[in-house]
């Protein structure tokens, strides 16, 4: 009986001491999944708490709570001097954006759509991509011009086009174009945190896609470096690079080719301008291919500066087959669904421009 209670301590001890080293198992806490409405919605709440001097301006951004609800409950909080609504008048009002930013404040100014800063473009290019060089850099102009970017649904030629290659032609803006829930969020603090006017161009089809994000997303100190893309699938056999809602589609186009042994290196470029080209440089030097993906026309494109800068740089000697680019129809955009569909590239155009590129 003596030597069994013996045994049995004996091992309980050695338990014991099996648990002490070993610790306790830690689960790695679950990401959590948000909307890019949210995302955007939550960048700038945390934003305009941290820093008094931000405030929000457009068109139905307070008491309607945002056109696409992006600004959903910041009226509420802030007030009518911090979230303002704004009459039809995206010249007047961008152009109070600009002043204020000019005297201290660091306003974010939502167009309902990019299509309607053409009524603007004055202020955005001429006010305030230009100020800092012209004043011999005394005088920053801290401000982000933000809304939906490139085709919707239904909604037609003058609702539809993507200003990405129009505002990143140029110099003196910083153009972003985020993806998911998790670019969303760290590009617009980054944007609004930034000294320089800075072009955000979301997608409306995408506001209400969920996206995990990672408890290091969620911190409220959470930034994305403006000018890095980052690589969302690795691959060695062919480099594809995009921005915005065709990211998606270019992981969706992976999926597919990895069936067929065809393993795809998919870039989000996240910024427009600055371009991160050494990061498509190391991929396209790996794989050999490469093939461009927008939603914008063909001409002057994103991709065609892709394509440019490829050529004039030392990735060039490493291609085994030119440069593909897959983008929209050079047509204004039909209003007939069907129409739509064949004037915006699609999963099936990504997969045969790789298999082209590849020639299998």
């Amino acid at each position: 009986m003596a030597l069994s209670l013996r045994c049995f301590l004996r091992c309980g001890k050695n338990a014991v001491s099996a648990v002490r080293q070993r610790g306790f198992h830690r689960s790695v806490p679950a990401a959590a999944q948000v909307t890019v409405r949210d995302a955007l919605n939550q960048a700038m709440d945390e934003e305009m708490e941290r820093d008094e001097r931000v405030f929000l301006m457009g068109e139905e951004v307070a008491q309607y709570d945002g056109a696409y609800k992006v600004s959903r409950g910041l009226w509420k909080k802030y007030g009518d001097k911090r979230v303002i609504d704004t009459p039809i008048s995206e010249m007047g009002f961008a152009g109070i954006a600009v002043g204020s930013a000019m005297a201290g404040l660091r306003p974010i100014c939502e167009f309902m759509t990019f299509n309607f800063s053409m009524q603007a473009i004055d202020q955005v290019i001429n006010s305030a991509a230009k100020t800092y060089y012209m004043s011999a850099g005394l005088q920053a102009v801290p401000i982000v011009f933000r809304g939906p970017n490139g085709a919707s649904a239904g909604v037609a030629a003058q609702h539809s086009q993507c200003f990405a290659a129009w505002y990143a032609h140029c110099p003196g803006l910083k153009v972003v174009s985020p993806w998911n829930a998790e670019d969303a969020k760290g590009l617009l603090k980054a944007a609004i945190r930034d000294d320089n006017p800075v072009v955000f161009l979301e997608n409306e089809l995408m506001y209400g896609v969920p996206f995990e994000m990672s408890e290091e997303s969620q911190s409220k100190d959470f930034t994305i470096p403006i000018g890095k893309a980052k690589i969302e699938r690795q691959g060695n056999h062919i480099t594809m690079v995009s921005h915005s809602r065709f990211v998606g589609h270019c992981l969706d186009a992976a999926a597919v080719l990895a069936k067929d042994g065809i393993e795809c290196e998919v870039i989000n470029l996240r910024t427009i301008r600055p371009m991160d080209v050494e990061s498509i440089e190391a991929s396209v030097m790996k794989t050999n291919h490469l093939v461009t993906v927008e939603g914008g026309w063909p001409q002057f494109g994103v991709g065609a500066e892709i394509c440019a800068r490829i050529m004039e740089g030392p990735a060039f000697n490493y291609l085994d087959a030119p440069v593909t680019r897959v983008t929209g129809v050079d047509i204004p955009m039909p209003y007939a669904k069907i129409l739509e569909d064949h004037s915006l590239p699609q999963i099936k155009d990504i997969i045969f421009s790789v298999k082209k590129t590849l020639n299998v």
